[in-house]
């Protein structure tokens, strides 16, 4: 069996291990001019993975612990991270209209890199604000928490 220390150290590897693929993945969606199927299924590939690395510990590891080790850092480390993926599910809100309606307009198979993104739908605008949103507030409140976390594992496990 795997020691409790080994364990929290594997989590904040994983954890840690996520945040390139989340900054690589926004990076080439920031950076891709024009939006592809194939560009969006490779971004895709680096955020869900990402998302993953973050989720699995936390739903395998954190989750079942929470109230063995409750504390005042603790309930705040839950919190921001509950807070993040409510953010990320108001983004995914959004994306999945964009998805529907560029896909309607077959924009990915053939992009029209002069297309206004906006005439598509009439609530386009909306659907792109919630994905702005929930992506910003996701990545603020993970940080947030991800700190929390680190802060948690070295008090507890190193110092």
């Amino acid at each position: 069996m795997v020691s409790e220390s080994t364990a929290a150290g594997l989590a904040a590897l994983s954890v840690t291990i996520s945040l390139p693929f989340f900054l690589y993945g926004a990076w080439y969606a920031i950076e891709t001019e024009v939006m592809t199927w194939d560009r969006l299924v490779y971004h895709l590939k680096f955020v869900g993975t990402g998302l993953v690395l973050t989720t699995a510990p936390m739903v395998l590891w954190m989750i079942p612990r929470l109230f063995q080790q409750m504390s005042g850092v603790t309930a705040l480390h839950a919190f921001l991270g509950l807070q993040a993926y409510a953010l990320l599910a108001l983004a995914l809100t959004g994306i999945v209209r964009i998805f529907q309606a560029k896909r309607q307009a077959d924009l990915y198979r053939n992009p029209d890199p002069d297309a206004d993104i906006d005439a598509l739908h009439e609530n386009m605008g909306a659907w792109r604000r919630r994905l702005r949103v929930g992506v910003f507030g996701y990545t603020f409140l993970w940080l947030l928490a991800y700190v929390l976390g680190v802060y948690q594992y070295l008090t507890r496990y190193v110092f």
